[in-house]
């Protein structure tokens, strides 16, 4: 089955062409547009040869940007398939399903209408999303849909991690609570990381450690998610790129008090000015923080610290909720190339009897290995995410299922 997987944000669109059968998996085409209704728009893809090109396209909305990604991929020169038909099903990331979703969907009216429900708790993710399947809805009306929810995952979570301490009202009226994302990432790593290492995931206590720009763990036992870092938004938790992470609401008041900030201007603050970046004042890639320390920049070097510590923290947290842990996985950018970056957290992590092999992780750049010693009780694995698949393979299964 030949499956197109689409990531549609505010101004781009990231696409990856899959053909899956029941025991591979092919990609056939991958790229993006990006600055949508913006001057400058361009097409960027990878070749079947692996080289890359880059189109310019003055594009002024997400049906004009799914066109551009259609033609390519049935381009005579630059294509993988001869015509729309040969695309059997459309897999979509769609960031907030609430308490809607647990599981990925066929997108039909009932289920489009779910996830603009919760538009006012992902005002920036939700309305994007949905601007990519109403795209492939005009353009490809026959052609099925899935929903693949970054919340769904996290469903598993008892009512003991996913509550606020604030007055019941606002969970019940409101839906305020921990919803936790990245959820196709830690199921994939999850899962993957077992198969690797040749266990039954039943029977494991598994950190998973998604650090990158964007950053979030998730405590897993038995398969199933039983806490997780970020919250109602992707602020909560770890210090990432730009967003703060965890900070005491009563700082946020005050400062609103001080500064006369507006709700707007604040949120703003936390998701854009804030963490590596706002503390560091260099950058919020991970390389060039690095750089900054070797030349010396203490506030670089503060930043990386508090960065650590707080992957540390929830690690330590997270192996006490779950009473030990049996495999901790680094995945996503930083995760799965920052040796320097997983060599500093497990040291901190003796009591836990981590020891990893420093000659094996000093060289682990975004490939499957092992970076624990044999020693060591806590397998520590470096496992590259894989979330497009993962879109794909619900895809199929539903799709399948569905005939």
């Amino acid at each position: 089955m030949k499956i197109l997987v689409l990531n549609s944000g505010s101004s781009s669109v990231k696409y990856k062409f899959i053909d899956l059968t029941d025991d591979s998996d092919t990609t056939l085409a991958e790229g993006g547009v990006e600055k949508i209704g913006l001057p400058g728009g361009f097409l960027k893809y990878k070749r079947a040869d692996g080289s890359k090109a880059t189109v310019e396209l003055g594009l002024i909305d997400h049906n004009a940007a799914v066109k551009a990604i259609l033609n390519i991929l049935t381009d005579p020169a630059e294509g993988c398939i001869r015509s729309y038909s040969e695309i059997d099903a459309v897999g979509h990331r769609v960031v907030h399903g609430g308490e809607k979703f647990s599981e990925s969907v066929i997108i039909d009216d009932a289920v489009k209408a779910k996830i603009r429900e919760c538009y006012d708790i992902a005002p920036l993710h939700n309305p994007a999303n949905m601007t990519g399947i109403e795209a492939i809805t005009a353009l490809m009306p026959d052609v099925p849909q899935v929903g693949v929810f970054d919340t769904a995952f996290h469903q598993t979570m008892p009512a003991k991690a996913y509550m606020y301490a604030l007055p019941y009202r606002f969970y019940t009226e409101d839906g305020v609570r921990r919803y936790g994302f990245h959820g196709t990432s830690h199921r994939y790593v999850s899962q993957r990381v077992c198969e690797f290492l040749g266990v039954d995931i039943t029977g494991q206590r598994i950190i998973t450690c998604h650090i990158g720009n964007g950053a979030s763990m998730a405590a897993i036992a038995g398969g199933k998610c039983i806490d997780t870092s970020m919250g109602l938004t992707p602020v909560e938790g770890l210090m990432m790129g730009t967003r703060s992470g965890d900070v005491d609401p009563g700082a946020l008041t005050f400062l609103m008090n001080k500064h006369h900030l507006t709700a707007d201007e604040l949120q703003k603050i936390i998701n854009k000015d804030g963490g590596v970046l706002g503390v560091s004042g260099v950058s919020n890639d991970m390389r060039e923080i690095e750089a900054a320390i070797a030349e010396g920049n203490e506030r670089a070097r503060l930043a990386l610290d508090m960065y650590e510590l707080r992957i540390t923290k929830y690690i330590g947290a997270y192996a006490a909720e779950m009473n030990g842990a049996d495999i901790i996985v680094f995945t996503g950018g930083v995760g799965e190339n920052q040796a320097g970056l997983r060599a500093d957290v497990c040291s901190t992590l003796g009591f836990m009897g981590v020891e990893i092999d420093k000659e094996v992780n000093a060289v682990t750049r975004g490939t499957e290995t092992v970076i624990s010693t044999a020693a060591s009780p806590v397998k520590v694995v470096v496992i590259p995410t894989d979330e497009e698949l993962t879109i794909a393979r619900d895809t199929k299964a539903l799709v399948e299922a569905a005939r």
